[in-house]
C-alpha cells in the first residue's frame, strides 16, 4: 500500500460511514431531524462516539496487529458475546450490501431502462475491479466521491440559505418522549463506529501511525458532522413536506434545477457503490482473518451472496438487524472502552 495522507485517511472515515441512507436525508431525518430542534445538539453526540472510541479501535488494532473486525470483537468481548457481535456485524454488513447491489440495481433501471439484474451486475464489476486493489482501491473511489459529496451538499445549502424564500426551522417533535433524542443518537453514532470498525481496524494495521491515524479520524468525523449539521438544516426547514418523499433532500434541491437533482442523484449512486466496496471489504477481511479464505477469494464469496440475497428482495431483514445492530453496538462500545482503560493499565504497570 502506499503511504496515505491524514486527508485521505479522513475521506476513507466519511465514505464508510455515508452511505446512500445519509447522503439522501433519510437517515438524518429518522434518527434526528424527527426530534425537531435538539437534533442540532444530538448530531455533536455521535462526533464525539467517533472520536472516543475510534481512538480506542486504532490503539487496540495497531498494538495487536489486528486485521478485521472479527478479530477486534473476540479480543474486546471473549466468549459468546464477541462471536455473537461479530456473527450480527457480518450478517448486517452483508444484508446491507445485498439490499444496496439490489437498490442500485433499480436506479439504473429507472432512470436509464437498464434491467435491474445487468445494473446490479455493472455495479458489482466495477466493485470488483475496485475491490482487486485492495486497501488502495477503497482510498481511490472515497478521494473521488467524498469530495464530490461535500460539494453538492455544500452548494444546495448555499442556494438554500442565499435564494431559499423560507430559511427558518420548523418547530417539531414528532415523538412523545422528547428525551428519545439521546438514545437515538447514541445508537446511530454506535453502528456507525462500530460498522466502520471493519475498515479502521485493517488500516490501522497496515499504515500502524497512530498520529496519522488520529488525525484522519478527526479530520472525517468533524467534516462528517459538518455535513450532517447541514443536511439537517434544510430538512428541518422543509419538515412539513419531507416525508412524503423516500429522498427528502432530493425535494429540498427540486427548486434549484434538474442539473442539481441529476448531481445529487448521481452523488447517492455513487455512495451506494461506496458502501458496497467498504462492506465487502470488511467481511473479505474477516472471511480472511477468521478461516484462511484468502481476501481476492472472500470478495468474489461476499458479491456472488450478494447478488443472489440481492434478488429475493429482503427488505424486512435491514430492518429488524438495524435495532439488533444498535443494542449490540452499545455493548461493543462499552467492551472497547474497558479493554482500551485495562490494556493502557496493564502497559504501564510492565513498563515501571
Amino acid at each position: 500500500m502506499k503511504k496515505k495522507s491524514s486527508l485521505q485517511i479522513g475521506l476513507v472515515f466519511i465514505g464508510t460511514i455515508v452511505g446512500a441512507g445519509l447522503a439522501s436525508g433519510q437517515e438524518i431525518t429518522q434518527f434526528f431531524t424527527n426530534y425537531g430542534k435538539i437534533s442540532f445538539i444530538a448530531l455533536f453526540i455521535p462526533l464525539i462516539i467517533y472520536i472516543i472510541l475510534g481512538k480506542a479501535v486504532i490503539n487496540i488494532s495497531v498494538k495487536h496487529n489486528l486485521n478485521s473486525y472479527s478479530e477486534l470483537c473476540t479480543l474486546v468481548s471473549p466468549g459468546f458475546l464477541g462471536k455473537a457481535t461479530g456473527f450480527v456485524t457480518t450478517l448486517y454488513l452483508l444484508s446491507s450490501c445485498s439490499i444496496i447491489i439490489a437498490g442500485s440495481g433499480a436506479l439504473l433501471n429507472q432512470y436509464f431502462g437498464i434491467p435491474k439484474i445487468v445494473g446490479s451486475l455493472i455495479i458489482i464489476l466495477i466493485a470488483i475491479l475496485t475491490l482487486m486493489k485492495n486497501t488502495d482501491g477503497l482510498f481511490a473511489i472515497n478521494s473521488f466521491i467524498v469530495p464530490m459529496l461535500i460539494s453538492i451538499i455544500a452548494i444546495i445549502f448555499i442556494f438554500y440559505v442565499g435564494f431559499s424564500p423560507t430559511t427558518s426551522i420548523e418547530s417539531h417533535n414528532i415523538y412523545p418522549y422528547k428525551n428519545l433524542w439521546i438514545v437515538s443518537a447514541f445508537l446511530y453514532g454506535g453502528f456507525n463506529i462500530m460498522g466502520c470498525s471493519g475498515v479502521i481496524v485493517p488500516l490501522s494495521s497496515e499504515i500502524k501511525d497512530k498520529k496519522k491515524l488520529f488525525k484522519g479520524l478527526l479530520i472525517g468525523a468533524i467534516s462528517l458532522t459538518v455535513i450532517s449539521l447541514a443536511i439537517n438544516y434544510l430538512l428541518s426547514c422543509n419538515f412539513n413536506s419531507i416525508h412524503k418523499f423516500e429522498i427528502p433532500l432530493l425535494f429540498v434541491a427540486d427548486r434549484f434545477g434538474k442539473v442539481i437533482q441529476c448531481f445529487l442523484l448521481m452523488v447517492i449512486f455513487f455512495e451506494m457503490f461506496s458502501t458496497i466496496v467498504s462492506d465487502t471489504f470488511s467481511i473479505s477481511k474477516t472471511l480472511d482473518s477468521a478461516f484462511n479464505i484468502p481476501y481476492k477469494y472472500g470478495m468474489f464469496i461476499v458479491l456472488t451472496i450478494g447478488i443472489f440475497v440481492s434478488q429475493l428482495g429482503f427488505k424486512n431483514l435491514i430492518s429488524t438487524l438495524y435495532p439488533a445492530f444498535g443494542v449490540i453496538s452499545v455493548f461493543f462500545m462499552i467492551s472497547v472502552l474497558i479493554y482500551n482503560k485495562n490494556d493502557k493499565k496493564s502497559t504501564a504497570i510492565r513498563e515501571q
